[in-house]
């Protein structure tokens, strides 16, 4: 199972979130599940570094991507990344509703 871990500040802002696991939809290459889970992370990720010039700081190894917003970013352009990344939230969201037995999501606040 794939494990989507958001992170959340006091005011409700993302800090950071966490993907971990695999989905075992099906075999490695042929599983929508873990493809699509990819696809919209790293690309939101690709997304703001992309359309913002934000580095986001990214740790990833086989099964697991970690990724944290910079502090005291500028409020313009935090305000930006959150769009983003909540954007990303709903599109996981919406592979959990469809393949729920295949992914897990806890925001927390």
């Amino acid at each position: 199972m794939i494990r989507v871990t958001i992170r959340r500040d006091a005011d409700g802002r993302i800090q950071s979130f966490r993907v971990k696991g695999h989905a075992l939809y099906d075999e490695s290459g042929k599983d929508i599940v873990c493809a699509g889970v990819s696809a919209v992370t790293v690309g939101t990720v690709n997304a703001v570094e992309a359309l913002l010039g934000l580095e986001l700081r990214a740790v990833t190894k086989h099964g697991l991507l970690e990724v944290t917003v910079p502090d005291k970013l500028e409020p313009s352009l935090s305000e930006k990344v959150q769009m983003l990344l909540e954007s990303m939230i709903v599109m996981l969201q919406s592979i959990e509703q469809s393949y729920g037995a295949y992914i897990a999501m806890q925001d927390k606040h």
